[in-house]
């Protein structure tokens, strides 16, 4: 196995490749290090190679793990990429900068009144179900004009759209359709891509990616 400092600069060097083969800088693509179930002894290599942005879904697992880890680096950034519970909300905001997994109406509602109440104005994303899957999580691409204007109502910061496209399916086309709903409602940001499939994210717009497998190997 790859020590993950080893595999964090051949993951810098193929968004490089890809950026450029797209026209693109490196830096407009933002790494998401996906360290959700992996112990701290894992991550601190990462944290000493440079790397700064990292993704959590549990809300628990997060606030055990993180506190420690953030001593004496305090530019670290954590995302929750997991479904967030709306009785999380309040503990989510104190907690992560920023939430790419908003789906609901009940959730915009839990979000704002948390922000509301901590005065953290913590960015989001409308995670969007791109091939309309119905066992997973995300606002319909139907609804998602009548999400958005809730969340700007309720004065959550609405950065971008996050997807993750079917299983066993060629990710492109979903890619491409984020982008332009994206696009057609204003938003500059492109969650989408993973270990399997990021370059192929970041040459139809990708600017943030989220890497797990890739960086850590299996999950522990």
């Amino acid at each position: 196995m790859t020590d993950p400092a080893t595999a964090l600069a051949e993951i810098h060097a193929r968004i490089a490749r890809t950026a450029e083969i797209a026209g693109r800088k490196p830096a407009d693509v933002t790494l998401v290090a996906v360290s959700k179930t992996h112990p701290a002894e894992r991550i601190a290599p990462l944290i000493a190679a440079g790397q700064r942005v990292f993704g959590e879904n549990r809300v628990q697992e997060a606030a055990e793990k993180w506190p420690a880890l953030r001593e004496g680096n305090p530019d670290i950034a954590l995302h929750l990429v997991g479904q967030l519970q709306s009785n999380k909300a309040e503990d989510a905001v104190a907690l992560f900068d920023c939430i790419p997994s908003l789906d609901r109406p009940s959730l915009v509602g839990a979000l704002g009144k948390a922000m509301d109440k901590t005065g953290r104005r913590v960015p989001c994303f409308v995670q969007v179900n791109i091939g309309a899957e119905e066992q997973k999580g995300g606002c319909a691409i139907a609804d998602l004009p009548a999400l958005l204007a809730e969340a700007r109502a309720a004065q959550i910061p609405v950065i971008g759209l996050m997807c993750v496209p079917p299983v066993g399916i060629e990710g492109a086309p979903f890619f491409a359709l984020l982008d332009k709903l994206a696009r057609d409602h204003g938003l500059a940001g492109r969650s989408m891509g993973m270990s399997d499939d990021f370059e192929t994210a970041i040459m139809l717009g990708a600017t943030h990616i989220r890497v797990g497998s890739a960086l850590f190997g299996a999950r522990g």
